[in-house]
C-alpha cells in the first residue's frame, strides 16, 4: 500500500509462535505525504507522536496534513500550538482543527463523512495515521471506520490511546523509539495541553508507560505500536 513507496524487507525471522518479524524501510523517490487523523486534540500526539518525530528526522517529508475533529476555544489553541511544534520543520503543512462535539461523533456521522469526502479529493497521502478500530471510544471508532471507507490504496496505521476503558489490544506493527525522541514528544504534550493538567492521567509516567511496554514487546526500551490490517509488499 502507499503510492510512490517501496518497502525493503530484511532480517526475516520466524519464532516458535509463528510470528514473522521484518524491518520495513520507506525508500521514497519523492518526499512522503502523511495524513494524521485524531478525534480529540491530543490523540495524534499521544498515539503516534514519537513515530512522527522519528519519521520527520529520518525521511524526506514533503507534506503533512494534520486533522483534529473535536475541540473548543481553549483546546483548539493548544492543538494548534502542539501541531506547529511537531511540524516545525515540515515544508508544507496543513493543520485543520474542527469543532465536532466530543463524545457525539456517531450523531454527527453524516457531517463528518461529508468532510472526509472533501478531504479525499484534496489529499493523496502515502501514509495515514488513524485510530484503532477496536477502541472503546465511539469517536475514535468512527474516525477509524471513515478512514478505511475513504482511502483504499494507502498504508494505514491505527494507533492506540491508553485510557480508563482498558481496551488495549495486540498490535502488529512496532516503531522503536530512542529515549530522546520520547522525551521530546512528552515535552510538547506537557507544555501545550495545559488545560489537561488536572486530569489524573496527565503526567509523564502515563505517557512513558505504554511505550515502555511496547518497547519490551519488540526487544527495545521504548516503542510505539500500531495495528495494520493490510500491508502489501
Amino acid at each position: 500500500c502507499g503510492k510512490q513507496l517501496k518497502r525493503k524487507t530484511e532480517n526475516w525471522r520466524k519464532s516458535k509462535n509463528f510470528i514473522v518479524e521484518m524491518k520495513i524501510n520507506f525508500e521514497n523517490k519523492n518526499p512522503l505525504k502523511i495524513l494524521c487523523l485524531g478525534a480529540h486534540c491530543d490523540d495524534i500526539e499521544i498515539g503516534a507522536g514519537g513515530t512522527l518525530l522519528k519519521m520527520f528526522r529520518d525521511y524526506e517529508i514533503g507534506q503533512v496534513t494534520w486533522i483534529v475533529f473535536s475541540s473548543n476555544d481553549v483546546r483548539k489553541l493548544e492543538a494548534q500550538a502542539s501541531a506547529e511544534s511537531f511540524l516545525k520543520n515540515i515544508p508544507q503543512k496543513n493543520i485543520i482543527i474542527k469543532s465536532y462535539r466530543d463524545g457525539f461523533f456517531p450523531f454527527h456521522g453524516i457531517e463528518i463523512k461529508e468532510f472526509f469526502e472533501v478531504m479525499k479529493k484534496q489529499i493523496s497521502p502515502d501514509l495515514i495515521f488513524t485510530h484503532y478500530r477496536n477502541d472503546r471510544h465511539q469517536d475514535h471508532r468512527l474516525i477509524s471506520d471513515l478512514t478505511w471507507n475513504t482511502w483504499r490504496s494507502e498504508l494505514i496505521l491505527e494507533y492506540e490511546i491508553p485510557k480508563y476503558d482498558g481496551d488495549l489490544g495486540i498490535p502488529n506493527f512496532y516503531v522503536p523509539l530512542e529515549e530522546e525522541i520520547l522525551a521530546e514528544r512528552n515535552r510538547i504534550i506537557m507544555e501545550t495541553f495545559v488545560s489537561q493538567n488536572t486530569k489524573h492521567w496527565f503526567d509523564e509516567a502515563t505517557f512513558n508507560a505504554l511505550p515502555r511496554l511496547r518497547g519490551m514487546e519488540c526487544a527495545n526500551t521504548f516503542a510505539e505500536a500500531f495495528y495494520s490490517r493490510k500491508i502489501i509488499l
